[in-house]
Order: C-alpha cells, then structure tokens, then sequence
C-alpha cells in the first residue's frame, strides 16, 4: 500500500507540475490577445503615425492592438494619478515632450521602465536620447524632430509685393518690419499663436542658446538681456499685430487652415495639421526662423520633439518592448509613411537615408522641405532643459 501511495502521490505532483506548465505557457502566450493602452495627442501626428505603426506590426503580430487615446493635458493627469500613487488610469504607453521627461523620471523614478537592452536606442540621434537618460539607464524611445520654420502662404505674400525669399535669414526686427507691410496691404497678420507666447517664446529663446535656467538649475530670467529683448521682440509683434494671439489650440489652426493669417512659426509637426487644408496645395512655403540680435543668436531652434516611455505598471511590458523595437525603432517604412502627411521627421537616423526625405513636396511648390529641416535640425543650439 506504501508503494501505491507514493506511486499516486508521484502522479500527483508530476500532474501539479504540467499543469503549473501549461499555466505558465499559457500566460507567456505569444498569440494571446493583447491591448496596448497608448496617450498621445495631435490626431493628425501623433495618433496618426501610432496608428500607422500599429498597421505594421500587426503584419507579424495580429494579436496584439492598440488603444490610442488623444488625451488634453497629459502632464496634468499623469502628474494627478502619479502624486496620488493611483496607476489604474493610467496607459501602458505615453508619450512625452522632450523638455518635460527628466522632471517626472526624477520625481517618480519607479513610474518608467528603462529600456536598456530591451529596445535598440543606438541608432538614434544622441542629444534625444540626453533628455530620458537618469544614471546610465535610459527610458525612452525617441520619436520627433522638433526643427522649427517659418510656414508662410507664397499668394499673401505676393499679393504684399513681397517674396518668400525675403523671409528667410532674416532678425526679428526685419520679420516686424517686413509683417507691417503684409498687414498694410493684405490685412493679415504674419502669424498667430496661443495666448502669452504659447510656443512662440521658448521658441525664440532656445534660438540664441540660452534658456530659462541655467546650467546650474538656477534661474536665468532677472536681468537677462537676452529675455529682456525675447520680451520686447514679443510686444513689437503684438503692437504692429504681426501676430494675432488666438483664444485657444483649436482656433490657431483654424487660423492657418482658413487663411486668418499668413503662416506661422513653429515645430516641423505642424506641418501635419496645415496640409489638412488640401485646397491649399502649392501655396505653402518654408524658410528658417527670425533670429534675434544677441550674440550667439541663430537663425535656427526647435519646438516640442517628444518620446514614447512603458510605464511600469503595464502586464504587457514585453509587448510594448517588441513593438517599440519593431517599429519605431526598427522600420524604415514606417517613417517613410509617416513623413508626408504629418511632417514627422524622424530622429532614427537609417530613415533619414531615405529616397523620401529628398522628395519635392507638392503642397510646398515643389521645395524639399524634409531635406531643408534636417540641415536646420543639425544648427539648432543645444540647451539644457533640467528640470
């Protein structure tokens, strides 16, 4: 009997053990449904290349589907949800501005996964990898460029007597001058932008080098005459109504789509949201961005370039992994999809050797302007953001 029963208990434990097994399989399942929650905003760029990277790793992983939400005020509610330790709301996925990253890393180191060997990072460009990198590990996965121009409509500035040419290369007191003259004629003013400088002003300081703090942490704004002239630049654009202030986002594209204003100056990803107005096609051009007239000043600067971070809550974080690295850091079809109706210039240098980036762009007349953006990526000065 002493036999049967270790016999009966051998069968037992060895039944326990393949069906601890197939349990363990089951939950490592390859072909297990998956849904990726992802935060993102901008439908005509960000949810738009999500969407499209999803299309292609759904090629070699049809089980796995994203939940891409166009969220308002990411910052806001992850910062709400971090500080009340509450990460029930909160996605698997989220997507970052580049200047704001290293403040929540360092307030909430154990709310990110490092990527370090997870994701394939080597082959981007090492100044977005700088702004997610907290003692040798790096938790992002870069994505945009955030070069930014001066997008102007060619017919207003001819029907001003003007050339487009006569924008570029130029201080913001010719751009001034020049906006008087628009507005004389035409009526419009040059630009617009989201009430109290919005984009406009980090914009035009990161320009000359400088920015709010300096390389200390400490603040860098009393008795700056770099600031001092970034505010007196902004009152002239406002006195002259070279640029229009708009109550809100919406209303500033509605500003360029519907012809309100001659252009605007900003990040390269804005382009996604201007070609929306398809009847506009040919009319749009691109020369760099008005400098200032302190030493140092560039004619050159860069707005918003964000990245995707893996929270750490995720029970999908080896999908999220392999998806990341599958395509936005592994296929050059991919941004070869996403350049031309979003105007996202990748910072995956292998796209950059893409056919596509010369390509003449029919909505801007014909001018490359992917291949003009990433000559101006390369001269924008580099700042340090901190926290």
């Amino acid at each position: 009997m002493k036999k049967v029963g270790m016999l009966v208990l051998t069968v037992m434990l060895i039944s326990l053990a393949l069906l601890s097994c197939q349990k363990k399989e089951t939950e490592v399942d390859p072909n297990a449904p998956v849904q990726l929650v992802v935060w993102c905003w901008d439908p005509n760029f960000n949810l738009f290349a999500m969407w499209e990277a999803e299309k292609i790793y759904k090629r070699t992983n049809p089980n796995v589907t994203l939940d891409v939400q166009d969220i308002t005020g990411i910052e806001e509610r992850l910062l709400t949800a971090l500080a009340a330790n509450d990460t029930s709301t909160l996605p698997d996925i989220i997507l970052h501005q580049d200047n704001s990253i290293e403040k929540f890393l360092t307030n909430f180191p154990r709310a990110f996964l490092p990527l370090n060997g997870k994701v394939d990072l080597s082959q981007f460009a090492q100044y977005k990898l700088t702004y997610s990198t907290v003692n040798g590990q790096n938790y992002s996965v870069p994505f945009d460029n955030g070069a930014t121009a001066f997008f102007l409509r060619k017919d207003f500035i001819e029907e001003a007597g003007l050339q487009v040419a006569d924008f570029n290369d130029i201080t913001w007191d010719r751009f001034i001058e020049l906006g008087r003259t628009v507005r004389q004629r035409t009526g419009k003013s040059l630009i617009s932008s989201t009430p109290g400088g919005g984009d406009l002003l980090p914009l035009m300081l990161m320009s000359t080098g400088n920015w709010w703090f300096d390389n200390q942490g400490k603040p860098n704004i009393q008795n700056s005459p770099v600031v001092r002239e970034l505010i007196n630049n902004y009152k002239s654009l406002l006195d002259n109504q070279v640029l229009l202030e708009t109550p809100d986002w919406n209303a500033y594209i509605a500003s360029l789509n519907n012809g309100t204003v001659v252009g605007t100056i900003q990040g390269c990803w804005i382009i996604g949201s201007i070609t929306q107005a398809t009847d506009q096609a040919g009319l749009w051009a691109m020369v760099n961005t008005p400098r200032m007239n302190s030493a140092g000043a560039t004619n050159y600067s860069s707005n918003g370039g964000s990245s995707w971070l893996v929270m750490s809550h995720t029970r999908y974080a080896e999908a999220a992994y392999d998806f990341l690295n599958k395509t936005w850091a592994g296929s050059v079809e991919f941004y070869e999809t996403i350049l031309p109706p979003s105007g996202a210039i990748s910072t995956w240098l292998p796209a950059a050797n893409s056919t596509v980036y010369g390509q003449p762009q029919a909505f801007f007349g014909g001018q490359k302007v992917y291949e003009d953006l990433i000559t101006y990526a390369s001269r924008i000065p580099q700042v340090n953001f901190g926290l």
